[in-house]
């Protein structure tokens, strides 16, 4: 299953980034000829209802949502490494303070701190990548700070200190290593989230906007021809679905492999 899955989620990365370079389409054009037509010879995917090709509007899209999906996962693990890393290492008044700001953060729904987030500004691809990582952190660095004060008791760890080397490096080159896997983990649960997230908030009409596209903006299209256009809405979806389930897939595969290292 986790074979299958990786080489899936490879297979939508390469029909985002690749795909435009052998299906020559524009994703803006509008064809007053062609709209809302079914999937067919000329339009695998068939067409919205501007006439718009649906295939080549599904690579521009995939590669907004993929570099979302990302970029914000990689972003909000480094917050949560570094931050619950510090949390171990210096403890005492930050370690307080890191647990004050997870509860807040904690406290407020995820989804209405998103739209409260969005709504005060022009969303983008960059600025929902910052909103995306800033509100996806605190479950990686609860993890981390929890593995980390193990680390910590090491000896080797208090030489380090009392040799006087720089945290950063403390971090990077000792903790890093060892808390690999949960970052691996916490990423791939992460991508699946931020895709999510950028498609909840696009299909509200809070995310990614025209003339840029994503598979959310794509398929927010889709809700009001449903009833007589299924693959405008169909196909947005069902990438979707596939990336999801692929990281879900690949982030219990990790998580079942280093739980038998652990027991070994």
């Amino acid at each position: 299953m986790a074979k299958s899955s990786i080489a899936l989620l490879l297979g939508v990365i390469f029909f985002s980034f690749l795909g435009p370079l052998g299906y020559h389409c524009d994703p803006l054009y509008l064809d007053a000829n062609a709209i809302l037509l079914p999937p067919s010879s000329s339009h695998w995917f068939g067409t919205d209802r501007l006439g718009r090709d649906l295939l080549a509007r599904m690579m521009e899209g995939g590669q907004v949502s993929l570099i979302i999906g990302f970029v914000s996962a990689l972003i909000a693990t480094l917050i949560g490494l570094l931050y619950g890393v510090s949390a171990a290492l210096l403890r005492g008044g930050f370690d307080k303070l890191f647990i004050i700001v997870v509860d807040i953060f904690l406290t407020f729904p995820t989804l209405f701190l998103l739209l409260t987030l969005v709504s005060y500004v022009n969303a983008s691809v960059w600025v929902l990548i910052l909103i995306l990582s800033i509100t996806g952190w605190m479950g990686t660095a609860r993890l981390i700070r929890s593995e980390s004060f193990a680390i910590s008791a090491n000896p080797y760890i208090r030489i380090l200190h009392m040799a006087q080397v720089h945290p950063l490096k403390i971090i990077f080159k000792y903790y890093a290593p060892l808390l690999a896997p949960i970052c691996l983990v916490s990423f791939t649960f992460g991508v699946g989230g931020a895709i999510l997230a950028e498609s909840g908030l696009s299909f509200l009409g809070l995310g990614i906007t025209a003339p840029q596209m994503s598979w959310g903006s794509i398929l927010s299209t889709g809700k009001e021809v449903i009833d007589i256009a299924w693959w405008v809405s169909f196909f947005p979806g069902l990438l979707i679905f596939m990336v999801t389930f692929s990281l879900m897939n690949i982030s219990n595969a990790l998580q079942a492999h280093w739980n038998q290292k652990e027991i070994r």
